[in-house]
């Protein structure tokens, strides 16, 4: 009796089984036709920039003023995303230091550059986190108020200052990656919040990864979605470099649709021009840092990167250029930059 009212019952449900398998069938195929399939539209015209980090170059062994100059000097990007680490600005509780973020700024002021400050805890560049030590042992709740304090802080030293052009708050807050002690989409709502309070003019922009999400829910919180583009990863799993079989359109795709359903821009922020291997770039033999990236491979990057669509990209790397050039006496991928700032 119970095995024929279960065949009964399942009977009756195979239609709705049928047409739930035909629409999750339908959206599956239409997602991949709009992320997968055709070109972009390339941009008009692409505004090109660098990242740069003090705490990077320093860990890279160079002079870290020496480098900064030498990329608007030589290099003569007209715009940075500079990137500030807790750790180096408030190495005791609420004993904040800004010179070497002033230097920044008064040097890209100087040079005709605008800069993209990138403040928080989270802020790119391993271990991503970079809490003081003395900010390690407090809870959740106290971490947060420090980095309250930090944001207020760094928003009302240099809200008017001619050379900020905007905040980011955080990097990829929302993605788990980085020895960071918590993720908390809220609380980065209440840091965005927060900038806006003390400064309602310079945009904020709200990054996400750029492979592994459909940046939505950064569109929802700040103004600008900024968004990375890696084209070739290690995996660790694999102890190999793959690249991602992903085609250009698959990040213009994506921008489209932030700006339809959000009327949000995308700004790639983080452009790999930089070797990913097995260890951290300071630990990495030379010889594989030549092998993974190569002047040849920074140029297929950036023909992938025009045919995105997106019309900004700050290109990640070039501490690790000028180290190459200056140190290890190849100065190639430093000229192929040189080469890209010059002709756009």
């Amino acid at each position: 009796m119970i095995r024929d009212r279960l065949i009964h019952f399942l009977q009756l449900l195979r239609p709705v089984l049928v047409w739930t398998g035909i629409v999750a069938g339908s959206l599956i195929l239409i997602t991949v036709l709009v992320l997968f399939v055709g070109p972009s539209s390339p941009a008009d015209h692409i505004s090109w920039g660098v990242n740069f980090s003090q705490k990077f170059a320093s860990g890279l062994q160079v002079d870290w003023k020496a480098a900064y100059l030498a990329i608007l000097e030589d290099l003569r990007p007209k715009h940075l995303k500079v990137l500030t680490a807790w750790d180096d600005i408030e190495t005791e509780p609420g004993v904040r230091t800004f010179d070497s973020v002033d230097f920044q700024l008064g040097e890209a002021r100087a040079h005709g550059a605008d800069v993209v400050l990138v403040i928080g805890m989270k802020t790119g560049r391993w271990p991503e986190c970079h809490l003081p030590g003395w900010a390690k042992s407090l809870t959740k709740e106290e971490q947060q108020g420090r980095v309250f304090a930090l944001i207020e802080a760094f928003v009302t030293r240099y809200r008017t200052h001619p050379a900020l052009a905007a905040w980011q708050v955080e990097n990829e807050a929302m993605f788990p990656f980085g020895d960071c002690p918590w993720y908390d989409t809220a609380f980065l709502r209440r840091e965005v919040a927060l900038v806006k309070q003390f400064d309602p003019t310079h945009p904020v922009v709200v990054s996400d990864s750029g492979e592994l999400s459909l940046w939505w829910k950064a569109a929802t919180i700040g103004d600008i979605v900024g968004t990375t583009l890696y084209r070739t990863a290690w995996f660790h799993e694999l102890d190999r470099a793959l690249t991602y079989p992903l085609p250009p359109v698959f990040y213009g795709r994506k921008a489209w649709l932030v700006r339809e359903l959000f009327g949000k821009p995308t700004w790639n922020v983080e452009l790999q021009a930089e070797p990913w291997g097995r260890s951290l770039l300071y630990d990495l033999p030379l010889e594989e840092q030549q092998r993974l990236m190569t002047p040849k491979k920074f140029n297929d990057i950036i023909s992938y990167a025009r045919q995105t669509g997106l019309d900004t990209f700050y290109l990640w790397g070039s501490e690790w250029w000028y180290k190459m050039k200056t140190v290890n006496a190849d100065p190639g991928m430093w000229d192929a930059a040189r080469e890209l700032f010059k002709n756009g």
